[in-house]
């Protein structure tokens, strides 16, 4: 599976100055062009590594780096023509994994995202599953959204996890029983109905869609 890439950049000309080498040598990117449409498309998809600049329309490149650190490892390198060593110095205080000045050798940039992406393989296989601004994590049994941790049941996670693994697939109430329950239970509908109720309240979200007269699911991003 190719590696996920997120450009979050303001300027046209350096987007497309990183996006072309780095698609051309086989990573998937995604450009957002200011930083709060930087945050939605990060809770949105899922990444490997992401590119920001730091001075940013809307949210700033420190402060979004801050941001996405609440809830996420994921490694986070700075582009920026602020050079002096107190900027780099604040970039690694918001736990940047590596800082790049402008203007800057593309060969070299590919090189540090390829070293970066090596060197932080072994966590790479992260349990963390997105949806959004939901974050799921499997091994944590711990669930936030929109960076603040939602305490859930043991059941109710289940469900949640279930959907975010099978997006789009449309569950009955029977599956929902047999899946997460555990065993074959015909019957007591109302208690799969009423874990999915408590769920969509404590997320305060209503992704879950009612499949009417078959069951429900969590709908494929666009």
């Amino acid at each position: 599976m190719h590696k996920k890439i997120l450009i979050i950049e303001d300027e046209a000309a350096i987007q497309k100055i990183l996006y072309e080498p780095l698609a051309f040598a086989g990573y998937e990117v995604t450009a957002a062009s200011d930083g709060l449409e930087g945050i939605n498309t990060f809770h949105r998809q899922d990444f490997d590594l992401i590119l920001l600049d730091i001075m940013l329309p809307k949210i700033d490149g420190y402060t979004l780096c801050e941001m996405i650190r609440q809830e996420s490892q994921i490694p986070i390198i700075l582009l920026t023509a602020l050079d002096t060593e107190e900027n780099q110095i604040k970039g690694f205080d918001k736990l940047a994994d590596d800082y790049i000045t402008k203007p800057f050798s593309i060969k070299l940039l590919l090189k540090r995202v390829e070293a970066l992406l090596r060197r932080t393989a072994p966590d790479g296989a992260s349990d963390k599953l997105r949806y959004r601004e939901i974050v799921l994590s499997e091994t944590e049994r711990k669930v936030t959204v929109s960076g603040h941790e939602v305490p859930l049941t043991h059941l109710e996670f289940e469900i949640l996890l279930l959907f975010l693994k099978n997006r789009g697939r449309v569950f009955t109430r029977d599956d929902l029983l047999n899946l997460v329950w555990g065993y074959d239970f015909a019957g007591d509908e109302k208690g799969v109905n009423f874990h999915i109720m408590n769920l969509r309240k404590k997320l305060h979200l209503n992704y879950i869609e009612t499949v009417r007269g078959v069951g429900y699911r969590i709908a494929k991003e666009d």
